[in-house]
């Protein structure tokens, strides 16, 4: 069974918890990060999903952005920054859809390699933005400001500096 769709929602005011990769990789230009769309609004967002029982929050960030995006890479145990947002639960649309109050970690993932062929790749898009270009397609005010202040951040905790791709 999906463990997304079958959350249950027992007090629906407690903030949840989730794990996003900020995928990112060294271009031309500097850094540049993958947004995918959403699969039920089509808005650019990060992958994220709940924590995996047994997975450190940034391999479940990892696991997400493979599932989501087809990312292959290294994730960083460095929490870049939280996020939150309120997450739609079931199919339905409008003022009587269920949400949840979510609470995002942010995990640094340098992206090796994108898969043709990954879980999700019929039901979204991905595309590289240059940071501050992403920041202006995301709709959360605070996933904003992490992204529009990125090139100034050690993605890597100071493991790797972002390195000129080839």
């Amino acid at each position: 069974m999906d463990p997304k769709s079958s959350l249950q929602i027992s007090d629906p005011s407690a903030t949840r918890t989730q794990y996003a990769a900020l995928c990112w990789r060294a271009g031309r230009e500097g850094i540049e990060v993958l947004l995918i769309t959403s699969r039920d609004t089509g808005r650019w967002v990060i992958p994220k999903g709940w924590p995996i029982d047994g997975l450190s929050p940034e391999a479940s960030a990892a696991r997400e952005a493979w599932e989501e995006a087809g990312v292959q890479g290294q994730p960083d145990a460095h929490c870049l920054g939280l996020y939150s947002y309120d997450k739609g639960l079931g199919r339905g649309e409008g003022p009587k859809r269920e949400t949840v109050p979510c609470v995002v970690a942010v995990y640094p993932l340098q992206v090796s390699a994108l898969a043709s062929s990954f879980p999700e790749e019929k039901q979204r898009r991905r595309k590289w933005f240059p940071p501050r270009k992403a920041a202006r397609k995301v709709a959360e005010p605070e996933l904003q400001a992490l992204l529009a202040d990125l090139d100034r951040q050690s993605l890597a905790q100071g493991k790797s500096k972002p390195a000129r791709r080839a």
